[in-house]
């Protein structure tokens, strides 16, 4: 196993992907698995179903008006990979609308994340969004202010406002992944016992 510094040098320059934030705030043993033994994360049913009704939900997107998102006008971006060594993270992002279509008529650039889920908000997806926004923001030097979950089911999208605060948790989220893969050790068990169940990962925990 790498000493200490060995194991900072290696992670120096890692870069997270966005939906590591999701899996993050699920359990953190899942960012461990996937850094400290990479060969063992399978592909689940879920996972594939996602990434195939994302890119059909593309061609519905290209076809349909912005006033889901309660805009006139825009440019959309499809399937965008942004990254940000500042940042650490890295990631695909599903739609970015470059508009002007608000009331101080400014530039301004908004994130939209697909989900495949019925309509329930969960913390760690709106973190997505500001993450996607954080990354967005920089590459394209135009200020974020919102984002948007598109809900494919419900077909319909909800705004994440991207405050400070917001912000705040993706860095010290990214901050305290950084830290297991670093330190290679396996985080403590969710105190939620029902995530073990539907988890991927459960056979592989022998404390739960």
């Amino acid at each position: 196993m790498d000493s200490e510094s060995e194991a900072e040098e290696r992670v120096g320059a890692l870069s997270f992907r966005v939906s590591d934030l999701k899996q993050y705030f699920f359990c953190p043993r899942i960012v461990y698995y996937h850094y400290c033994l990479p060969t063992i994360r399978p592909t689940t049913f879920k996972m594939q179903a996602g990434r195939e009704e994302g890119e059909n939900e593309q061609l519905r997107e290209e076809r349909r008006s912005l006033k889901v998102y309660g805009l006139r006008q825009g440019e959309r971006f499809f399937d965008l990979l942004l990254a940000s060594s500042r940042l650490g993270l890295h990631g695909r992002l599903d739609l970015a609308i470059k508009t002007d279509d608000n009331p101080h008529r400014t530039m301004e650039a908004i994130p939209v994340d697909y989900k495949l889920t019925p309509g329930r908000i969960i913390t760690h997806f709106a973190l997505q969004v500001v993450a996607y926004g954080m990354l967005l923001e920089e590459t394209w030097n135009i200020p974020v202010q919102r984002g948007f979950l598109y809900l494919i089911p419900a077909r319909r999208a909800r705004e994440i406002p991207i405050t400070a605060e917001l912000r705040h948790q993706v860095q010290a989220a990214v901050e305290a992944m950084r830290h297991i893969a670093t330190r290679e050790a396996m985080p403590p068990p969710p105190r939620q016992k029902g995530k073990c169940r539907v988890c991927e990962f459960r056979r592989f925990c022998n404390d739960v």
